[in-house]
Parts: C-alpha cells; sequence; structure tokens
C-alpha cells in the first residue's frame, strides 16, 4: 500500500519576472496557500523560439517543480502554455504519478473572452510566439465563436519592461506604435487582453494610447479566480495543496539581479535562490 501523499506547495513557472504577476495575484487570491516561482532568466526570452526548445526547457522546469514537492504546477507564461503545455500533458504527464497537474493560462482567458468584449470584437496583444502558436484565435473560436478576435505581437514591450523602462519617450513610442497597429486591423475593437504576463506593468500607458473607453484586460485576476474555481472542484488536488501562507522564489540565473527586477514586479522585496537545472 503506497504512503499518503504529502501536500506540497503549488508551482508557478515563467521564462523570467512576468509570470510573477501572476503570482502575485495567486498569493493574494489564495493567501493562504503555499507558493514556490521559478524563474527560468538564464534562457529567457523564450517567445522568439521553436517549438521543440519551448517544450524542452518547460519540461525540464516543471520537472525541478516536481521534485520540490510540487503537485501542481501553473504555467504563467503564454509562450510555455501555447507550445508546452499540450505536450506535457498528453506525452509526460502520463509517464508519472497520476496525481500531478499541469495547467496554463490560455485556457482561463479564453473562457472569459465572450464577457470581456460587448461589441464581439476583441484586441490582443502578445510576444511574437504566442502569436505565431494561433492558440488563442482556436481556444476562442471553441468557447465564443462570434467573437471576432485580432492579434498584435509586440516583440520590443518585453525587452522595455525588464528594463525598467516603463515610461519615457521611447516607451510611448513603441507603445502607441502597437496600440495604432492593433486598432488599424480593426476600428471596432472594444477590449483588448494582455495575453503576455510582462504587459501589465504597461497597462497604463496602454490604456492612454488606446480609444477612450476601450477595455483593458490583464491575465491575473482572471488565472488566480479560475486557479480558485479548480481546487473548489477538485477537492483531492486542494488536500494535496499545503497550505501555510509560505512563499519561495527561484531563479535559474543570479537571484540578487532577479530579486532587483521581481521587486517591480511584485510591488514587495523579494528574496530568491539560484537553482541549476543541469
Amino acid at each position: 500500500m503506497s504512503p499518503p501523499l504529502l501536500p506540497g506547495p503549488i508551482g508557478v513557472f515563467d521564462s523570467g519576472y512576468g509570470g510573477l504577476t501572476v503570482c502575485r495575484e495567486l498569493e493574494q487570491t489564495l493567501p493562504n496557500y503555499d507558493f514556490v516561482y521559478l524563474g527560468d532568466n538564464a534562457r529567457v526570452p523564450y517567445g522568439n523560439r521553436s517549438f521543440s526548445t519551448v517544450y524542452r526547457f518547460t519540461r525540464q522546469c516543471v520537472e525541478a517543480l516536481f521534485d520540490m514537492g510540487c503537485h501542481l504546477v501553473i504555467l504563467a507564461c503564454n509562450t510555455a502554455s501555447a507550445k508546452a503545455l499540450r505536450s506535457i500533458q498528453q506525452l509526460d504527464l502520463p509517464m508519472g504519478p497520476s496525481h500531478r497537474r499541469v495547467l496554463g493560462v490560455l485556457r482561463p482567458s479564453t473562457e472569459q473572452a465572450g464577457s470581456l468584449t460587448r461589441s464581439g470584437h476583441l484586441g490582443l496583444f502578445a510576444t511574437e510566439g504566442t502569436v505565431r502558436s494561433l492558440s488563442y484565435p482556436l481556444e476562442i473560436a471553441r468557447f465564443f465563436p462570434g467573437v471576432q478576435l485580432s492579434q498584435q505581437a509586440c516583440p520590443l514591450w518585453v525587452p522595455l519592461v525588464e528594463a525598467g523602462e516603463l515610461q519615457g519617450d521611447g516607451t510611448h513610442y513603441f507603445v502607441e506604435k502597437y496600440c495604432q497597429a492593433l486598432m488599424e486591423q480593426d476600428p471596432m475593437i472594444d477590449a483588448v487582453l494582455l495575453a503576455c504576463t510582462h504587459y501589465p506593468l504597461l497597462a497604463p500607458s496602454i490604456a492612454q494610447h488606446l480609444p477612450e473607453g476601450t477595455r483593458v484586460v490583464t491575465q491575473g485576476p482572471l488565472i488566480a479566480e479560475a486557479l480558485a474555481r479548480y481546487l473548489h472542484r477538485h477537492p483531492h488536488m486542494d488536500m494535496i495543496c499545503s497550505k501555510n501562507g509560505h512563499r519561495a522564489y527561484f531563479t535559474t540565473d543570479e537571484p540578487s539581479v532577479f530579486d532587483e527586477k521581481a521587486t517591480l514586479f511584485m510591488g514587495r522585496p523579494v528574496r530568491s535562490q539560484g537553482l541549476s537545472l543541469g
């Protein structure tokens, strides 16, 4: 007879810092739960990498979180969710312990797409990798075939955010450029989804460069609410999530550099530990 499972923290993975905006919302929504965050900062960015490379990197990081005692891992990275989640769920999880689960950020966002727009015309800002994957158009079409989605890749937004350049002429120029490009695709857009976890830090600037009244939607609250519902619907998973209010942060790069930038995303000081993936 197998020994009972020891409860473990919920793992949160991102290729870099952006997933911290999701982690912050998860911690606020589920304050009693334990969370472990892992940023693969040594190999960021994922957005311009191939499907096979993103899958390999993501699988390594998910396994690292499993090794830390996590039974449930959230891919708080749109590129990883678009390029690696399905392969991990279909190929890797069946080969391991049956209780393990890996969830992404696409489903919580696309399930709500119909309620985000009044006109039925939705815009989406994302990395080039996420846009090229076509994951959002395919998923939204499944849930809301009447919603017309327009995508705009914003390759310079992540570097600007990671450099701490949230204001200034250069940032406003590139925010305005991509906002105009999106609205030129469909002037009837009345809501935009920020489908990259870095972009919430640019949300005030994005709102300034969109038509007045356009709704700007960040993913963190959608994902946090979806996780709370998931745990309510799956009490067997909830039982194996530890609840001591503990937080831990890991990076595959230099912890001191991570801590400095992570504070920008979390809105409070962060102390991380380095992790080598071999």
